[in-house]
């Protein structure tokens, strides 16, 4: 029986390879040479990978047909502290036989006695590549030749190999390792790549080296040149990484590529951004954003996505939308982001309503770098300066990570001059944010647009604070925010030199400037006095006679307005409050 896609496939080729499982393979070597002959000629006409599975006494128990570059591997017993026992034989007719993401991890994740690739194109044998299992630091590795001339691949012996590491499996303590272990590229700067570090930190994905390349012009098939794409392929054998992060956005044909020259899952930045994302985002607004996010960037790189999207199983890039599989139709994709476009403008409307409601308060936002202390000044002044009239809510999730808050919150706080303000935080900003995320979480930073003032926060202990404030502007400029009345806070002072502080604030002397550290609360008294001298005093200082018959309007005043004076008179009630025209207009009959 033949596995797999074998449509459009015409009955004399299926005969021939029916006609395989006749054959008996040598024990000593991986295959013989007239296998070689037949999946060759097989797979060049058909344009698909041919795979055979061959158990040690040279019996070859299944074979399947795939597509242009992923075959099914059958169904394989685990067999504690030794080798399955069972050597896969498959084309690559791209010509390259590098063994890719999904040949290693089947190599590790079946334990095989080996993996091999053989290179097919225009119906010649180019190359082929051996994968073997490993044992390093009590996991399973796997280990690759180089690739091979045809007599170099039947000259080695494959008995004497898995012996060796039936051998080492027995006297190890074997740990199953599923995380996933990075090696980062990039072009741009060390700066971003630290930073692209810390993003894979935040996705639980290990860092095991950087590379940098400078280059005057993007590699429009690798991004980077063809010899540093042979180094990170040796690199990711030396280091065991099964995923390479790349700092820039690439095209699917690059992804393609880097992944069958190099033999890992290679993703981008915005696909490390996305996932933190998806893994963060609580509200039904944040989800649907995030959701609409993945689905814009991933639509054009259906055709052309390699393991990233054929692969069901956990790690970065699958998580989101539901449908992952290369196979997945455009049209539901489309119809997904429509239907999800509607919901936002849904959601849109109620805030709209929500932000008359609150028309009558001055709007104050904080905005800035991710991580630069936002949320946790958020909730520090909410604890300080809550009205007390209103109901205590809970505070927001604050961590030192990125992105650790992606839902948007207004909360009330008062001013030292007893006015009433809404702030609101703000998810936080990134160099190279992808686009289409800004365009799904417009909606939600629309609260940025309607702000009366924008409270830019700072982190003065990074060592990229120029280019983190740049970052945050060209971003606003994006929402068109950018004229906005601004006042920069240098946050979390406590951890650097008053000299870095006063460098900073030198070079950003134009703009007006509160220096002060949210967690340990230095100056936040001062920072409420700025902002209440910045913003415009709208209310006014009224005096009211309320009688005893309309004692309802006493406490609407007390709900609606900040009461300076109350005594109870013969002839009703006395206050004197501060006051919107709102207020005003529905007192007015009882003002003195």
């Amino acid at each position: 029986m033949i596995y797999g896609n074998i449509d459009g496939i015409r009955d004399s080729l299926l005969n021939k390879l029916e006609n395989l499982y006749k054959m008996v393979m040598p024990k000593d070597i991986v295959c013989s040479y007239e296998l070689v002959e037949i999946l060759k000629e097989v797979s060049e006409i058909v344009n698909r990978e041919v795979s055979v599975a061959v158990n040690r006494r040279g019996t070859i128990i299944s074979i399947a047909v795939g597509d242009s570059s992923t075959v099914e591997i059958p169904e394989i017993e685990d067999r504690d502290k030794r080798l399955s026992g069972i050597r896969i034989i498959h084309t690559h007719p791209n010509g390259n036989s590098t063994l890719s993401a999904v040949d290693i991890s089947a190599l590790i994740k079946y334990k095989l006695d080996c993996m091999l690739a053989i290179g097919i194109k225009e119906g010649e044998f180019t190359d082929a590549t051996m994968g073997f299992c490993g044992v390093s630091n009590n996991r399973i590795t796997a280990e690759t030749t180089k690739k091979l001339k045809l007599e170099e691949m039947f000259s080695i012996n494959i008995a004497e190999k898995i012996s060796e590491t039936d051998k080492l499996l027995k006297a190890a303590d074997i740990v199953e390792d599923d995380s996933e272990r990075a090696i980062l590229v990039g072009v741009d700067s060390e700066e971003s790549l630290d930073e692209l570090e810390e993003l894979a930190e935040a996705c639980g994905v290990k860092v095991l080296n950087k590379v940098i390349q400078y280059r005057s012009s993007i590699d429009s098939a690798f991004y980077v040149g063809k010899g540093k794409v042979e180094e990170l392929a040796l690199m990711r054998q030396v280091y065991s990484a099964n995923v390479i992060i790349f700092d820039d956005e690439l095209s699917s044909s690059q992804v393609r590529n880097l992944e069958e020259n190099i033999g890992a899952k290679v993703i981008d930045r915005t696909t490390l951004i996305l996932e933190i994302f998806a893994t963060r985002a609580r509200s039904r607004e944040a989800k649907i954003q995030v959701e609409l996010a993945q689905l814009k960037y991933r639509l054009p790189r259906l055709m052309g996505l390699g393991t990233v999207l054929s692969r069901t199983g956990a790690g970065i890039g699958t998580r989101g939308p539901g449908e992952k599989k290369l196979e997945t139709d455009k049209r539901h994709i489309r119809e997904k982001i429509y239907d999800l476009n509607n919901e936002l403008k849904k959601i849109r409307k109620v805030r709209e309503t929500q932000r008359e409601r609150r028309n009558a308060l001055p709007k104050v936002s904080l905005v800035g770098y991710t991580n630069a202390g936002k949320s946790t000044l958020r909730n520090k002044l909410c604890e300080i300066a809550y009205p007390k009239e209103s109901i205590k809510k809970e505070k927001v999730f604050e961590a030192d990570m990125l992105f650790a808050t992606l839902d948007i919150t207004t909360r009330a706080i008062l001013l030292p001059d007893n006015r009433v303000i809404t702030l609101t935080d703000t998810v936080g900003f990134i160099k190279k944010l992808p686009h289409d995320l800004v365009e799904a979480f417009k909606s939600t930073l629309e609260e940025v647009v309607f702000s009366d003032l924008l409270l830019h926060v700072v982190d003065c202990s990074s060592s990229y604070v120029e280019e983190q404030i740049e970052a945050v502007n060209t971003v606003l400029g994006q929402l068109g925010a950018a004229g906005k009345p601004m006042m920069l806070v240098l946050n979390k002072i406590d951890r650097v030199s008053e000299e870095t502080v006063d460098a900073i604030a030198e070079r950003y002397r134009d703009m007006k400037i509160v220096r002060i550290s949210a967690r340990e609360e230095i100056n936040l008294d001062l920072l409420l006095s700025e902002v209440a001298e910045i913003l415009p005093y709208t209310l006014k200082e009224i005096r009211f006679l309320i009688p005893y018959s309309d004692q309802a309007l006493v406490s609407y005043l007390h709900r609606n307005a900040k009461v300076l004076e109350e005594e109870y008179r013969d002839d009703g009630t006395y206050i004197k409050a501060l006051v919107d025209d709102e207020a005003l207009s529905k007192c007015k009959r009882y003002e003195i």
